[in-house]
């Protein structure tokens, strides 16, 4: 699914990964386009006017797990979201969360919605949104970051994003 397959969590890895997308040029306008390993074909990135979302981390795939095992992979990838959350709570000080609710039925009904929100469902990355920002570092000022992590269908793996955006990332409410 991603160019993460295969690696082992790392929560410092993941908060590294998070703090280099600050750095990342942003392009401005044109479409969403989204990225993948020349090799493998799978997806490394989605970049569009004013954002780049990005896997962080990739579960082994859920395939033959059910009941409390698929419950427990599940809790699995949610603690590990939690420990970068809280890293980078720890740095930037409290996230706030952004409900894709709104996004899933939107995509679901074939309704618009703003370019960042459409490649996250177009991506499948459904998961609600811990968002920080505006943060500030070295090389720019003023971005929003954004992690989750979800899974597109009962055997995927779990997958982490993070996104990075140059205009505040903010709840779609109707």
């Amino acid at each position: 699914m991603t160019s993460r397959a295969g690696e082992a969590f790392s929560a410092a890895r993941a908060v590294s990964d998070v703090e280099a997308l600050l750095a990342v040029d942003l392009p401005t306008g044109g479409v969403a386009v989204s990225e993948g390993d020349p090799d493998t074909g799978e997806w490394t990135a989605t970049t569009g006017d004013g954002f780049r979302i990005r896997p962080i981390w990739e579960s082994d795939a859920l395939t033959g797990l059910y009941g409390t095992d698929w419950t427990d992979a599940e809790e699995a990838a949610e603690e590990k979201l939690a420990l970068v959350v809280r890293e980078l709570d720890r740095q930037w000080g409290p996230h706030r969360p952004v409900s894709m609710r709104v996004p899933l039925f939107r995509d679901q009904a074939g309704e618009p919605m703003p370019a960042l929100f459409r490649s996250l469902c177009d991506g499948d990355c459904y998961g609600d949104l811990a968002v920080w920002g505006p943060v500030s570092a070295a090389t720019t000022d003023g971005r929003w970051i954004a992690v989750s992590v979800n899974q597109c269908d009962g055997d995927a793996p779990m997958i982490m994003v993070a996104v990075v955006s140059d205009s505040p990332i903010i709840e779609i409410t109707d």
